[in-house]
């Protein structure tokens, strides 16, 4: 049985209701701050790679004439692309799972264009991890020695090299994914804040 005590104009189970929403609205709030958190620093980790950390260390590695430079620095790339790749899909499949628990009071166009952004994100990262760089390790230990020593026209380095060009492509539509679902998601604090 509830007693309401009238003081002010407020009753004392009003406040209550009013609390439990602040703390759902903090809740929310929070959750969603998360979210353009953990989508921003694997959009920004994701860029650093492509831009900085793969084309420095074969650059680096050859200028110094290390022995067998692009097998040493295929194998830093691969084994940071891996992290990258594995931190994107579990970061993707989270805030999946997130935007339906938050869908209410989001446009249609906006919740679609943020979980097919963040499918993609998904999908690319799990493919260029798990399909991909698996099928590029598989040709690099088929090839039996380092790749600074197979031919150039060899099948398995041209097979290598194709799969290369395919996982930039993946991770590029990663990125682009990742940077449309960053801005969806930025977008829908700013209109809830405004509402706010």
């Amino acid at each position: 049985m509830s007693v309401e005590i009238e003081e002010g104009r407020e009753t004392i189970p009003a406040r209550r209701v009013a609390k439990t929403f602040e703390r759902r609205s903090a809740f929310v709030t929070v959750t969603r701050d998360v979210r353009l958190l953990l989508i921003a620093l694997w959009l920004g980790g994701a860029v650093f790679f492509s831009a900085a950390v793969a084309p420095s260390v074969f650059s680096v590695l050859r200028a110094r004439n290390v022995v067998y430079a692009n097998e040493a620095a295929g194998t830093i790339v691969t084994r940071t692309l891996s992290i990258l790749n594995t931190g994107g899909f579990i970061i993707a499949l989270l805030l999946l799972a997130s935007a339906f628990l938050f869908r209410q009071g989001v446009k249609r166009r906006a919740f679609f264009a943020e979980t097919i952004s963040l499918a993609v994100v998904a999908i690319t990262t799990g493919v260029g991890q798990w399909v991909i760089a698996a099928r590029m390790l598989s040709l690099r230990a088929a090839m039996g020695q380092p790749i600074d020593d197979v031919a150039i026209d060899d099948p398995l380095r041209l097979s290598f090299n194709s799969l290369h060009g395919f996982s930039v492509v993946a991770l590029g539509l990663a990125i682009i994914a990742a940077a449309v679902a960053l801005l969806v998601i930025a977008n829908r604090g700013q209109r809830a804040e405004a509402r706010g």
